[in-house]
């Protein structure tokens, strides 16, 4: 079934976030201001070795103060496609060059709430270029070995909904091959 939007508005505005109020209308008639998050689209890349080892992150995240290995990510910007922005913040976040970039899967993570798209790539090998350009994304940068990525996921040492989503598609891929 679908809800009838009669309008929105904007309660906050930022490069960040933005939250506006959606003026709905469910089937059965109730009409109410539902609100929504809207994000800027996101690009993730999973990057696998020829060992098969994907390329991850160890990561501090204040807003949950949890450690957990992520994959490299980041926000797609203004006049950049997706695919652009995940071989950008693979070189920046990890300062390996990915391979070429080829769609993985797509996302949308809570969608009941906001308009956030994951878009994840997968990219078959890389060559170090040197130190990260950003420094204030991890820890430490490793290549994991795709036999591990289960357990790690059991131990919730991978949380990041951009992470799993992209890591079990991988997973699920290199079963059937």
């Amino acid at each position: 079934m679908q809800w009838k939007i009669h309008g929105e508005r904007p309660i906050y505005e930022n490069s960040w976030v933005n939250l506006w109020l959606t003026d709905v209308e469910t089937p059965d008639g109730n009409r109410w201001e539902h609100h929504v998050v809207k994000l800027r689209h996101l690009a993730v890349a999973a990057v696998i070795n020829e060992r098969r080892e994907i390329l991850m992150m160890w990561r501090h995240r204040f807003i949950t103060d949890a450690w957990a290995w992520e994959l490299p990510m980041g926000l797609v910007e203004e006049g950049e496609t997706p695919a652009e922005a995940a071989a950008r913040e693979v070189l920046e976040e990890t300062g390996w060059r990915s391979g070429p970039i080829k769609p993985l899967i797509y996302a949308e993570p809570a969608n009941g709430i906001t308009d956030s798209q994951h878009h994840v790539f997968r990219a078959d090998g890389a060559t170090y270029q040197g130190p990260p350009t950003e420094k204030n994304e991890s820890d430490r940068i490793e290549w994991i070995p795709l036999a591990d990525v289960r357990g790690m996921i059991d131990r919730r040492e991978i949380v990041s909904s951009g992470s799993l989503v992209g890591l079990l598609y991988v997973l699920m891929d290199e079963a059937i091959r």
